[in-house]
């Protein structure tokens, strides 16, 4: 299991990455195939709760499931042991619904896919005065897109608490997007052939 940890304010001293190691090695436990641990620490202020430390670990296996869990605490390690704990729960969660779906295949009729033609876009209303603020780009996520089914998407999405995932379809070799539509059920954007 390749370990990361990342600090964006501050440094993590010897027996903190220690903590981190002893605590998310016991993960392995629970799932066999984890390759890679990605650990990011950030300390904050915050009005009411003092100084907070917010931990976010991402977990990556070796058949594209990915795993992330978000806690924050007063203390460090508090925060290590709560990501820890709810990591633990998705892993079981995981495994029991990947065991039951082998036995028996969702139902391909709670999907939806969506044919959508070429629409004019509305420009946007603009922005009055007092709204005006620089809109800026925080975060990039790179995507390493592995075939797999609808399936193994709608698992992965459900992991990761997502509203929608871009993934490589592997019946029809093309990207598409699968999202969760108002009434619970699941629709899937699948691009036209250029």
């Amino acid at each position: 299991m390749d370990l990361t940890v990342k600090s964006r304010n501050g440094k993590i001293t010897e027996r903190q990455r220690q903590h981190i190691e002893e605590k998310l090695g016991k993960l392995g436990r629970y799932m066999d195939q984890i390759t890679s641990v990605t650990v990011e620490i950030r300390t904050e202020q915050q009005r009411q709760a003092g100084e907070v430390h917010r931990v976010q670990v991402t977990l990556t296996g070796d058949r594209g499931v990915i795993l992330r869990a978000e806690e924050q605490a007063s203390d460090l390690y508090g925060a290590i042991d709560e990501v820890q704990s709810v990591l633990q729960r998705q892993i079981q969660r995981y495994k029991e619904k990947y065991w039951r779906r082998e036995r028996q295949r969702r139902q391909p009729d709670k999907l939806a896919v969506v044919d959508m033609p070429a629409v004019a876009v509305e420009e946007p209303p603009p922005v009055e005065e007092h709204e005006s603020h620089d809109i800026e780009i925080i975060r990039t996520k790179q995507l390493t897109l592995r075939p797999m089914f609808v399936d193994d998407a709608i698992e992965q999405m459900e992991l990761l608490g997502h509203s929608f995932f871009v993934f490589h379809d592997a019946e029809n070799e093309r990207m598409s997007v699968l999202y969760r539509r108002r009434d619970g059920n699941y629709g899937i954007l699948v691009p036209d052939p250029v």
